[in-house]
């Protein structure tokens, strides 16, 4: 969710753009669809939100696959990561809201066939998810669909290649140490509430709720983790703690080191779908 604001975790700059339109490609290659199959795009006027848009790179691909009468909207606090609007297909608008916001507007209710959300591991903490997704079904004609995807940063683990017995182990402590200095940054740097999105989903009234649970294979997850990389010095220059950045910028050659010769960060990644009861 993009945000030049203070409590929002990264940066909005050039190089965290390119990490974000580069992380929806690495998505879509694992879970190879923009909107599940269970969702039918059949609909020629369908109206579709993208809650979170940042980029908006997922409606604009989501636009050269579906008809021009399909209406696409990203919602946001702010666009400064976006495209110019005169830049953006003709389909495609963007609408400031704010997801954390208690107060959706009337004219929103019930608004959206579908309404997608993707990354906001790093936006909410635990306690924040079960008014949020109250808030998304509102946005939800009876019968539409919810569709949320995030990574599961509870089951981080070090990955590596395995050598010969005679060789030794691939090293690992640089990455590890880089972690131990970004996530005590923020506490939304350590979600847990992804694993019981699908539960939440059913306790708030969603039907038909499933989970798309993926594991990246090694080559996709090697470029996950070379993606994800900037974070850790973003997120240091964003909370301007001039000692954790410079940490972190002498540990990065070390952990580049560490990744080339074999040693990954990898997450289980989770999408979750269900849909609005008819009448409610």
């Amino acid at each position: 969710m993009a945000s030049s604001r203070p409590d929002y975790v990264f940066p909005r700059d050039y190089l965290d753009n390119n990490r974000m339109n580069l992380q929806h490609a690495h998505w879509i290659e694992l879970f190879g669809y923009l909107m599940h199959p269970t969702i039918s795009t059949d609909d020629i006027h369908m109206r579709i939100a993208d809650v979170g848009t940042g980029t908006a790179t997922w409606l604009t691909d989501l636009s050269s696959r579906l008809p021009k009468t399909v209406q696409l909207e990203g919602l946001d606090i702010s666009f400064s990561a976006a495209p110019p609007p005169q830049w953006l297909p003709a389909n495609v608008t963007l609408r400031r809201w704010d997801v954390k916001d208690a107060v959706v507007p009337a004219e929103l209710h019930g608004a959206y066939d579908v309404v997608h959300v993707r990354n906001l591991a790093f936006v909410l903490r635990d306690d924040d998810v079960p008014g949020v997704i109250e808030r998304l079904i509102s946005l939800l004609r009876p019968g539409g669909y919810l569709q949320w995807g995030e990574p599961d940063v509870s089951s981080f683990r070090i990955e590596t290649i395995r050598r010969p017995e005679a060789e030794e182990p691939v090293k690992t402590e640089a990455l590890a140490r880089l972690l131990a200095l970004s996530q005590p940054q923020d506490p939304r740097l350590r979600p847990t509430w992804v694993p019981r999105l699908a539960y939440l989903c059913r306790t708030a009234g969603l039907d038909a709720v499933r989970a798309d649970v993926r594991e990246a294979p090694p080559h996709l997850a090697l470029a996950m983790h070379e993606c994800n990389l900037p974070i850790h010095e973003l997120v240091a220059r964003k909370s301007g703690n001039a000692a954790v950045l410079q940490a972190v910028e002498d540990l990065m050659p070390q952990v580049v080191a560490e990744t080339r010769q074999g040693a990954c960060w990898a997450f289980t990644r989770w999408t979750v779908v269900g849909q609005k009861r008819h009448g409610s």
